[in-house]
């Protein structure tokens, strides 16, 4: 069984990385963050990417890799690009990692690798049924997960909510835009996750983001049918759950 992976989780404004220790859901070095190149064109971001990788040094050679990428990922292959350079639409992304680091890599949606992280080793840990992860950000991410397995691609931030796509009212950038106080956010929230109950009757609901800090101001304002809970890991939930997958990557083919 594989012990431990490297994670990276790519951002509009950051790449971060680290070794984890898959059994105990750890960083084992420093988490190493740089900014992302500017205009984040795929060329440069992928340079990025090898130059962290080298930076782990020996270690790296034979350990498992997993990036994570702020867009829908099929068969390896980028469909859309959330604050990054549209060339990424379209583009043969994990080949391109691939051939950049000379190996194979596990590449994941950003929100499935923060969902995986917490069924592993967070807020879902234990948990069946299907749990639903939101990231509350610029925009409103998410991973759905039947009895711990990854259902992959989900967009539930793009939902239509009395005429709206759900996020450009719901996700923490339109609280600060509309200058809302937490009440006012919860009551947008809570028709968000109403809506989000009546589709798909989730066991659980987990919310990330930066904002799930601050959970204790606006969960207990809101009345669901499902328990809702904030997530365990922060800014190490893409780290966690890309290297995560790496790992059962890497199991299996062996």
């Amino acid at each position: 069984m594989t012990t431990r992976a490297i994670g990276i989780d790519i951002g509009g404004t950051g790449i971060k990385g680290a070794v984890v220790d898959l059994d105990a859901g750890e960083l084992v070095t420093d988490r190493v963050k740089v900014p992302t190149p500017k205009g984040g064109e795929p060329d440069d971001i992928v340079a990025a990417v090898a130059e962290m990788v080298d930076g782990f040094g020996e270690v790296a050679k034979e350990t498992p890799i997993g990036v994570c990428f702020p867009a829908v990922v099929l068969h390896g292959v980028t469909m859309s690009a959330a604050n990054v350079s549209k060339k990424w639409i379209g583009l043969a992304a994990e080949k391109r990692f691939e051939a950049s680091l000379h190996r194979d890599i596990l590449f994941v949606n950003d929100a499935d690798a923060a969902g995986v992280a917490e069924v592993r080793y967070g807020a879902a840990k234990g948990r069946d049924g299907l749990v639903i992860l939101t990231t509350l950000g610029t925009g409103i991410g998410s991973a759905v997960l039947w009895n711990g397995q990854l259902v992959p691609n989900s967009e539930l931030g793009h939902l239509e909510v009395d005429g709206h796509d759900a996020e450009k009212r719901a996700a923490y950038s339109a609280m600060e835009r509309d200058d809302l106080d937490w009440k006012h956010w919860a009551k947008r929230l809570q028709r968000y996750y109403d809506v989000l109950d009546a589709l798909l009757w989730p066991d659980l609901l987990i919310v990330g983001g930066g904002v799930s800090k601050n959970a204790h101001e606006f969960l207990p304002l809101l009345k669901l049918r499902p328990e809702i809970v904030p997530a365990v890991h922060l800014n190490n939930a893409g780290i966690l759950g890309a290297a995560a997958l790496a790992g059962d990557l890497s199991d299996a083919r062996h």
